[in-house]
């Protein structure tokens, strides 16, 4: 089995949402990868931060799991490749925080918004 080289690149720009069309600002803290409002993402990193994929679909929020030290985890997945990615949520942010509510949703199973 062959070890995943996980190496995080820290690249905290602000972007528009693909999604639904926001302004999301830099986290100011580590790398901001997806939307607060919608929590949407883009396909562009093949390790946190690198923004090394050509890919650039757009990337689902699929599911949320609670995580007693990392808080709560996202999994995204691409509408164009069908690849899974996670990550951290920001729901404490000082800068846009992620949206609670829609959080919740994703750990009730309530994915489709």
């Amino acid at each position: 089995m062959e070890l995943e080289n996980k190496r995080f690149a820290k690249n905290d720009s602000g972007f528009i949402c693909g999604h639904c069309g926001r302004e999301v600002k830099p986290l100011g803290s580590s790398s901001r990868n997806h939307c607060p409002f919608c929590l949407w993402s883009i396909h562009i990193d093949e390790n946190p931060g690198d923004r090394a994929c050509e890919c650039l679909g757009l990337m689902e929020p699929i599911l949320v799991e609670p995580d007693l030290k990392k808080g709560y985890i996202i999994t995204h997945k691409c509408t164009k490749c069908g690849a899974e990615k996670r990550c951290r949520a920001a729901q404490e942010a000082r800068v846009q925080p992620d949206d609670i509510n829609l959080l919740i949703k994703l750990t009730a199973g309530k994915n489709r918004f």
